[in-house]
């Protein structure tokens, strides 16, 4: 073969050569929920890595944090550990969290939430059932049962968050809050209470009382379950 036949050969085309106008159209044809979630998060690593193969990328997050749920939720410090994980790859994952708990959120806002009780567990584990951290929040009702505002009361480390039963009522004194529902995370996974759970909602449920606001419950969440005081009896 001649140096001018060399030169002129077309250059061999990588293995992902038109994989992502592929898995674009797979993803419009198929069902709601059909594609793996490797292949989901590959989309949404697109935009951030203009070229190149993604797959690995995104098969290697899955396989390190266990779920895309897990992915989108996980710390953006700790994903930024990941080689190929960039401030756009952190900003599309923020979005994509950000628009799941807004869909869901928007069940609760819009009618009692007696009403909606399964659309509330669903919201408070996508806000708070997947975190490395336990978070311990305040829903805030009217006398409708309708959503006046959800707060973020305290952030703990693993397995501690401070609560102070005089802070929720001053805020509840100030929304008018008919009632009150306490949620909170167990990053392990056991959504049973703790001693410390029951003597702080004992305490809230005592101080709340004084001012005519329910408890309504106090939930534990974590990513796949979550634990009632009221269906157990301990409200």
């Amino acid at each position: 073969m001649s140096d001018s036949e060399t030169l002129t050969k077309p250059e061999e085309k990588p293995h992902y050569h038109g994989h992502r106008q592929r898995l674009r159209e797979r993803l419009l044809k198929s069902k709601l929920g059909s594609l793996p979630d490797y292949e989901i998060l590959e989309l949404l690593l697109f935009p951030s890595h203009p070229r190149g193969d993604v797959k690995p990328l995104a098969k290697m997050l899955i396989s390190q944090f266990g779920s895309f749920a897990k992915v989108i939720t996980t710390d953006p410090e700790v994903l930024k550990k990941v080689p190929g994980v960039t401030d756009s790859v952190i900003t599309m994952l923020r979005m994509v969290q950000e628009s799941a708990v807004r869909l869901i959120k928007d069940d609760i806002t819009t009618q009692p939430i007696l009403q909606s009780w399964k659309a509330l567990l669903d919201y408070c584990r996508a806000t708070m059932g997947h975190l490395n951290t336990e978070q311990f929040r305040i829903l805030y009702l009217n006398k409708q049962h309708m959503l006046i505002a959800d707060e973020l009361q305290e952030v703990g480390t693993i397995d501690r968050a401070a609560v102070y039963p005089r802070e929720v009522v001053k805020r509840a004194l100030v929304l008018e809050a008919a009632a009150i529902i306490l949620v909170h995370n167990h990053p392990g996974g056991n959504t049973k209470p703790s001693k410390a759970d029951i003597d702080i909602t004992k305490q809230i449920m005592q101080a709340a009382s004084v001012i005519g606001v329910e408890l309504h419950d106090h939930l534990v969440v974590s990513s796949s379950s979550h634990y009632s005081f009221k269906s157990n009896g301990l409200i």
